[in-house]
């Protein structure tokens, strides 16, 4: 199994997200900035490397919010998800790496068309299930 991280950034009521690069596998996909641990890594490690390598901050990473595992017909192994709270403690967000990046307000989140493995989590935040 594949372990992913995710982080749940938010700031005055919004969530930050970001589409996948035309290009790239799921292009134009939205997802929460994150990605695959490295071996000997734990999801807090993992999350604020990603974090970092992906919008160029240094990050507080926080409780787990919820995991999902996944299959995707395109990837050879399911993937387990983790969804993690950050704060950004450092630096100024930059988009190093996707399409482009969004604050989004819970509800209007499922606007954007999500990867699969997200959209229980997006459920939650549209619907108030879930607060931040």
């Amino acid at each position: 199994m594949l372990t992913v991280v995710a982080a749940l950034i938010e700031s005055n009521g919004k969530i930050l997200v970001c589409q996948r690069k035309r290009g790239d596998t799921f292009e134009l996909m939205w997802e929460f900035p994150g990605g695959k641990l490295k071996r000997n890594e734990t999801p807090a490690q993992g999350l604020a490397r990603e974090l970092e390598e992906e919008l160029g901050v240094t990050s507080e990473i926080g409780e787990e919010v919820l995991r999902a595992r996944h299959q995707y017909a395109q990837m050879s192994e399911p993937i387990e998800l983790i969804f993690l709270r950050a704060n950004i403690t450092g630096g100024t967000i930059e988009n190093r790496v996707f399409e482009t990046i969004e604050w989004r307000e819970p509800h209007t989140l499922p606007e954007l068309n999500f990867l699969p493995a997200d959209r229980d989590l997006i459920h939650q935040l549209a619907t108030g299930k879930l607060k931040l």
